[in-house]
C-alpha cells in the first residue's frame, strides 16, 4: 500500500455519529483547522434507534449542550415533531424534556451544518491506525493509506468497531443498520494501552404504518412546552401524535416458548447489555409476574410510512418477530420494514481516561460517545463537545473545561465514566445527580454559558440572548418579590382553603404557600410574555429556596474536596493505612484531586482519613 500525505491539520475526528458532530463544530467553531473522517457521510448525525432526543436526564444533557454552545438542542428543534415534558406531575428537579423528530431530516440538517461551518473537512474514510511519537498523538492513518497530520484525534466510533448484528441465528458482520463496520482500529487501541470490551445494544422494528390499526391503541399528542435550544422561544402547534400500546399473554408465550432461538438465552450473546433499555425478552423472563409490557408507535419522519415500535427490541428470528408484533393489539395484520437486530461492538474503558477525556496513556488523544461505554445519543453529544472543546483549549494553550457534579448533568456524566467505570452501557438518570434540584433543565445556561463563552464556543449572538434572557429573569425575581393587591391575593388563598391574610404579602410568598405561579400569573393579570423556561425558574428558585441553600452548602464542601489536588504519579502502594481494595482502585486510577478519590467505589472514609493525614505531613 501507498502511504501519503493527505496534508496537515490540528485535529482528527474520527466517526460522524452525535459525538463526532460536535467534537468536530466544537474544534472548528473555536478556530482550529479540523477532518473529520467517517466510514460514510450518509451516515452523519444518524439516529440507528429511536428517533427521538431528550428523555428522563437525556433532555438536560441536551439542554447543557445548548447552553455551552453545542448543536444537537438547535438541530432537534429544526426536525422535531412532537414534544413532551416527562415527569411533569413531578418536582421541577426530574421533569425532562423529549422529543419525537424526523431521522432523516436530523441527518441531513445536521450533515448541512457542518458542511458550512469553516474549518471543517469531511472525508470518507476509516481510520486505521493513530500515529503516536514520544507519547503524543501526531497522526491518523486511514485504511487507504493516506494520513492526516495532526495534534490532537478525538475517537468516537459509537457502535461500529468490529460489530456485528444479531437477529435468531443470523449474525453479520455489519454496522448499524446496514452501514459497514470499522474493522481496523481497535488493535491500534490495545498497542495505545487501551483496555477493549464488548457490549451490545439493540432496536426494535420499524412498522409499515399503513398497516397499523391506530383506533385499537391510545393516543399520546403532543404538548406546548419549550423547546431544547435557549436561542428558540416556541415549540410548533401543529405536532405528529405518537401511540401507546402494550403487549399481552400471547406476546410473551411466543417469546417463552422460543428461548431455544433467542441469542440472549441460547448462549448466542455473551456480551453485556444495557439494563436500563432491555429487549422484550429479557422484560418478559425478567418480570415475569407482570402481564403485559408497555410500547409507542413512534413516526420515523415526516417523509415516511415507518413507525418505531419503542419498549419492543428483540433479536429474535425473523418469523418470530413477525409473529410476536401481530400478537398486540392494533399491530395484528402489521408488516415489518425493518427486522429489529442486536448489535455487539468494542467500545474501551473509560477508567483510562482523564476527566477531560484525553487518553492517559497517549497525550493529545481523546474518545467520546459509545466508545467510552454508554448509550444513548444525548450521553454521547455531551462528551463529544466536552472532548472537542477540551482538545481545542488544549491546542490553543488554554486551561481545560472541567464541570463539576455541581454544576452540570455533564460532569455527572463524565466523573461517573473517568472516576467509577462501568461495566454496562451507562446512561444517565436523574438518580445519577445527588445536586438534581440545582442542575435543572431551565437554569442550563445559567449555570454554563459562561464557560462557554468564555472558551470561545458560545457565539457572540449567543451570549447576547443569554445576557437577554438574564435581564427578563432578573426583573421577574424582582416583580415577585413586591406586595400583591391584597384583594385578589385573600381570594387566591381562600380558593385554596386558607385563611384570609392578616397582613400583606408578596407574590413570592405566595408561591412559597404552595401556589403555583401560573395560577398567580393569571389571577394577577401578569407575566404574560415571559418564557416558560424562565418563569419555572423562578418558581423554582423561590419554592425551593431552603433546599437550595442546603444543596448549595453541601456542593461547597465537595468544591473544597475537589480543590485539593493529589500528585498524578503517587504510588498508593506505599502509604501506610491504606486498605489493599484502596490501593488497587487508587493506582488504577490516579483521581486527581481528594474529592475524585472519594468517589471511587472500594475507597472508604477511613481511606480518605488516610490521605488527608498524608497530604498534610507531605
Amino acid at each position: 500500500m501507498t502511504i501519503f500525505s493527505e496534508g496537515s491539520v490540528d485535529a482528527v475526528v474520527i466517526g460522524a455519529g452525535h459525538a463526532g458532530c460536535e467534537a468536530a463544530l466544537a474544534l472548528a467553531r473555536t478556530g482550529l483547522k479540523t477532518v473529520m473522517l467517517t466510514l460514510n457521510p450518509d451516515s452523519i448525525g444518524f439516529m440507528p434507534c429511536n428517533p427521538s432526543v431528550g428523555g428522563t436526564a437525556k433532555g438536560h444533557l441536551v439542554r447543557e449542550i445548548d447552553a455551552l454552545g453545542g448543536e444537537m438542542g438547535l438541530n432537534a428543534d429544526r426536525c422535531a415533531l412532537q414534544y413532551r415534558m416527562l415527569n411533569e406531575g413531578k418536582g421541577a428537579a426530574v421533569q425532562s424534556l423529549r422529543a419525537q423528530v424526523d431521522k432523516n431530516k436530523y441527518h441531513t440538517e445536521m450533515k448541512r451544518v457542518l458542511e458550512h461551518t469553516a474549518n471543517l473537512r469531511i472525508v470518507q474514510g476509516e481510520a486505521a491506525e493513530i500515529l503516536a511519537e514520544d507519547g503524543r498523538v501526531v497522526g491518523v492513518k486511514t485504511t487507504y493509506g493516506g494520513v492526516f497530520s495532526c495534534r490532537a484525534a478525538i475517537v468516537a466510533t459509537g457502535v461500529y468497531l468490529n460489530a456485528q448484528t444479531i437477529t435468531g441465528e443470523v449474525v453479520s458482520d455489519s454496522g448499524p443498520n446496514g452501514f459497514s463496520r470499522a474493522t481496523a482500529l481497535t488493535r491500534n487501541l490495545i498497542d495505545l494501552g487501551f483496555r477493549i470490551r464488548r457490549f451490545k445494544t439493540g432496536t426494535p422494528a420499524r412498522l409499515d404504518g399503513r398497516t397499523v390499526d391506530r383506533s385499537a391503541l391510545e393516543v399520546q399528542s403532543g404538548e406546548m412546552t419549550f423547546p431544547f435550544s435557549f436561542l428558540n422561544q416556541n415549540v410548533p402547534a401543529e405536532q405528529t401524535p405518537c401511540y401507546l400500546g402494550w403487549t399481552n399473554e400471547a406476546t410473551h408465550r411466543v417469546i417463552l416458548d422460543n428461548l431455544d432461538r433467542a441469542p440472549l438465552y441460547n448462549g448466542q450473546i455473551s456480551s453485556t447489555g444495557p439494563r436500563y433499555c432491555p429487549s422484550i425478552e429479557t422484560k418478559v423472563v425478567r418480570f415475569s409476574d407482570k402481564p403485559r409490557h408497555q410500547l409507542f408507535l413512534e413516526p420515523e419522519g415526516a417523509d415516511t410510512t415507518e413507525v418505531y415500535v419503542q419498549g419492543l427490541s428483540t433479536s429474535l428470528p425473523h418469523d418470530l418477530q413477525k409473529e410476536m408484533y401481530r400478537t398486540v393489539k392494533g399491530l395484528e395484520h402489521c408488516d415489518i420494514v425493518r427486522y429489529a437486530y442486536a448489535i455487539e461492538y468494542d467500545c474501551i474503558d473509560a477508567l483510562g481516561l482523564f476527566p477531560t477525556l484525553e487518553s492517559k496513556c497517549v497525550e493529545g488523544l481523546y474518545t467520546a460517545g459509545q466508545i467510552n461505554g454508554t448509550s444513548g445519543y444525548e450521553e454521547a453529544a455531551a462528551q463529544g463537545l466536552m472532548a472537542g472543546l477540551n482538545a481545542s483549549l488544549k491546542l490553543r494553550g488554554l486551561p481545560p473545561l472541567v464541570l463539576r457534579r455541581d454544576e452540570a448533568y455533564i460532569g455527572v456524566l463524565i466523573d461517573d465514566l473517568v472516576t467509577k467505570g462501568t461495566d454496562e452501557p451507562y446512561r444517565m438518570m436523574t438518580s445519577r445527580a445527588e445536586f438534581r434540584l440545582s442542575l435543572r433543565q431551565d437554569n442550563a445556561d445559567m449555570r454554563l454559558t459562561e464557560y462557554g463563552h468564555a472558551c470561545g464556543l458560545v457565539s457572540e449572538e449567543r451570549y447576547m440572548v443569554y445576557r437577554n434572557r438574564m435581564k427578563v429573569r432578573d426583573s421577574v425575581m424582582a416583580a415577585l418579590n413586591e406586595r400583591a393587591e391584597q384583594g385578589i391575593a385573600d381570594m387566591v388563598v381562600r380558593k385554596h382553603g386558607d385563611p384570609p391574610l392578616s397582613m400583606g404579602v408578596s407574590y413570592a410568598d405566595l408561591i412559597r404557600r404552595g401556589i403555583a405561579l401560573s395560577e398567580i400569573a393569571e389571577a394577577f393579570d401578569i407575566l404574560h410574555e415571559v418564557p416558560k423556561d424562565v418563569l419555572l425558574s423562578c418558581e423554582t428558585e423561590i419554592k425551593y429556596e431552603g433546599y437550595l441553600k442546603r444543596a448549595e452548602a453541601e456542593a461547597e464542601k465537595a468544591r473544597r474536596m475537589e480543590g485539593k489536588p493529589l500528585p498524578p504519579d503517587l504510588d498508593y502502594a506505599q502509604i501506610k493505612g491504606l486498605r489493599l481494595e484502596a490501593r488497587e482502585k487508587l493506582n488504577k486510577i490516579k483521581p486527581l484531586s481528594l474529592g475524585q478519590a472519594e468517589r471511587i467505589s472500594g475507597v472508604s472514609p477511613a481511606d480518605i482519613a488516610v490521605l488527608m493525614i498524608y497530604l498534610s505531613l507531605n
